[in-house]
């Protein structure tokens, strides 16, 4: 009894103990975005709890195309999409949010194994939670994991006929060699195979008016989902932001090829974090929160290439808005 009690009080400390040091890791990534030249925030941090909430609200906007294109996509092309993927994969769901995009593949794909993989650990549980009951027989291994810097999965994942999902354009949040890296961390796991590799959706350069609108919508739940990244950032760094203080940008870049979101002070404002941690910001100061960079298929076939990738089959929405892209590895 006592060495039982023993093993778990050494399990518990083990535990804190890495908490504390996944808490410094981000309290020091957040100090060190707050206090750069070009002060930023990390896009992964807009989605807690609530900001994935936002969004999913977002995703049915009318300005918001990403999501319906890319369902239009997979209705027009369904059993082109399976024939060349195939049945049996171990579905891999980078970003899985609610995962309902990824249900939506089971009947077509038959995944022996689904593996939902999220930032966000209270909303990926439940959305799981939800998921089970439907699809009791699915095997499902819910991984709640940081996977924009780096990629290793546990040992309950299947190795075999790998499928990597990465849909909603979220490969845009990445900056160009960034994207590289993230493409080559995945094609590191992914064995060689006639099943499988990568289905990801990318979204396409078009009209400025249309993306401007599509980040800066009339309703401005953007608005609202950007600037609750602040309350987040309060959460886990210990600052004071206060949310009415700031403003919402988004807005296409042509130059950069990437639609960009800020925060953008009201007005003249100090804020501060623990251990003597302050930035002041003058009216019109703006902190970078995301980027969406947009793609060309030529442009995005030459990024596969050099991130190890080979045959690749690509699908788009009349409009030439969305495209989406399954590839193997070589």
């Amino acid at each position: 009894m006592a060495q039982r009690l023993l093993q778990d009080t050494q399990v518990k400390l083990a535990s804190e103990q890495t908490q504390k040091s996944a808490n410094w890791s981000i309290q020091t990534e957040l100090a060190a975005g707050l206090n750069a030249p070009q002060a930023s925030i990390s896009p992964k941090y807009l989605y807690d709890p609530l900001g994935s909430k936002l969004f999913e609200a977002i995703c049915i906007l009318d300005e918001y195309y990403p999501t319906r294109t890319e369902a239009d996509i997979f209705a027009l092309h369904a059993e082109d999409i399976a024939a060349t993927i195939g049945q049996g994969v171990t579905l891999i769901d980078l970003g899985a949010g609610n995962c309902a995009k990824a249900a939506h593949l089971f009947a077509s794909l038959q995944p022996r194994q689904y593996v939902p993989v999220d930032i966000s650990a209270d909303f990926l549980r439940e959305s799981v939670a939800a998921l089970r009951q439907k699809f009791p027989s699915l095997p499902i291994v819910e991984v709640a994991m940081d996977f924009s810097s780096s990629l290793h999965l546990p040992t309950g994942v299947g190795h075999e006929h790998r499928l990597f999902f990465y849909p909603g354009s979220s490969l845009g949040n990445f900056a160009p060699e960034e994207a590289l890296q993230f493409l080559r961390r995945i094609r590191q796991n992914l064995p060689l195979g006639q099943h499988g590799g990568l289905l990801i959706g990318i979204d396409l350069i078009k009209d400025k008016a249309l993306l401007d609108a599509a980040y800066d919508d009339d309703l401005g739940l953007t608005a609202t989902f950007n600037r609750n990244v602040l309350r987040h950032v309060n959460r886990l760094l210990g600052s004071n932001f206060v949310l009415n203080d700031w403003l919402h940008r988004g807005f296409f870049n042509p130059v950069e090829e990437r639609v960009e979101m800020h925060l953008e002070a009201r007005r003249d404002v100090i804020v501060s974090w623990p251990d003597k941690g302050n930035r002041r910001f003058l009216q019109g100061d703006r902190i970078h929160t995301e980027n969406s960079y947009k793609f060309t298929p030529d442009g995005f076939g030459e990024l596969l290439r050099c991130a190890g990738f080979g045959q690749s089959k690509m699908w788009f929405d009349p409009h030439h808005w969305f495209m989406l892209c399954h590839t193997r590895p070589i």
